[in-house]
């Protein structure tokens, strides 16, 4: 007995820094975002204590359900476009020709910062000088849009980057993890007869089932907290016209001095994250859970 609570203690001790880490870096904050959002503070004066007021103004914000909206929208799009890369990385994992190049290419948009891919985007969308809107008028387009100032078209124009910032992150974490199914089930299946599309169908994706899952979660959840790229090439604007929750939280924060409204929005994001995250394990689970 006293080994065994020697061993807990042991065990105990190795893992307090981690848990002083996480406490400190995540609890703690969390706890004074809402702590905060309870307050109405400018980020320098006192903090006068105003209860639920923020959040009870945030519901009927009809700006903030704007950015909600349009972050559910860059959540659904980059949730979909796991399903190019999945496609993408079962073709490299088949061993064709130039895979190790391709690989390679699909990862460089994460090597650039995002200061780096916003600036060049922006050149691609630029209205006149732009290789967009010059190709468009090569086929024919007299007049093409302004892509980052029509609000017609800027938060499509930007979920193109961020869903291709991404790319080779996914393609990675899916190349990975096909190949590390066992060859001899891909053959056997080949002896039995079985297609390439059943192959793929049948054998791999099950068997990366919990990957994908959590690639969708890191998609959604990515996604719903996107900052640094929108803020860089609109700003959130024309309009609102591609406002994100990260992009209202930091403009009340630091444009409209406003950082206890601020952290109601913050509160609430976190909120909205760890909501989805669970809806997402779940469909998972009951999927699991029904009989083939």
């Amino acid at each position: 007995m006293n080994q065994v609570m020697a061993n807990k203690k042991v065990i105990f001790l190795y893992v307090a820094p981690a848990l002083f880490l996480v406490l400190v870096l995540v609890y703690i904050p969390i706890m004074l975002t809402g702590y905060y959002g309870l307050m109405k503070w400018d980020g320098i004066g006192e903090m006068d204590f105003i209860g639920l007021k923020n959040y009870k103004d945030l519901i009927q914000d009809q700006l903030f359900w704007d950015s909600v909206y349009h972050s559910f929208l860059l959540a659904l799009f980059s949730a979909l476009s796991l399903i190019g890369y999945l496609m993408i990385s079962i073709i490299l994992a088949g061993n064709i020709k130039g895979a190790d190049l391709l690989r390679k290419i699909y990862l460089i948009p994460m090597l650039l910062a995002s200061v780096v891919i916003a600036q060049l985007w922006m050149k691609i969308y630029h209205p006149s000088n732009g290789i967009l809107n010059h190709i468009l008028m090569k086929l024919g387009v007299v007049d093409p849009p302004s892509w980052l100032a029509d609000p017609r078209f800027t938060l499509f124009a930007i979920i193109i980057p961020v869903i291709w910032q991404y790319a080779g992150f996914y393609i990675l974490i899916y190349y990975a993890a096909l190949k590390n199914i066992p060859e001899e089930i891909v053959e056997a299946a080949k002896i039995d007869g079985a297609t390439p599309f059943q192959i793929a169908t049948r054998i791999k994706l099950p068997l990366i089932k919990n990957v994908i899952i959590v690639t969708i979660v890191l998609a959604v959840v990515g996604s719903l907290k996107y900052f640094d790229l929108i803020y860089i090439m609109t700003g959130g604007g024309p309009n609102g016209a591609s406002e994100v929750m990260a992009s209202y939280m930091y403009n009340q924060a630091f444009k409209g001095f406003n950082f206890g409204y601020a952290s109601a929005v913050g509160f609430f994001l976190l909120v909205i994250c760890l909501v989805a995250t669970y809806l997402i394990r779940k469909l998972a689970a009951t999927g699991q859970d029904t009989p083939s």
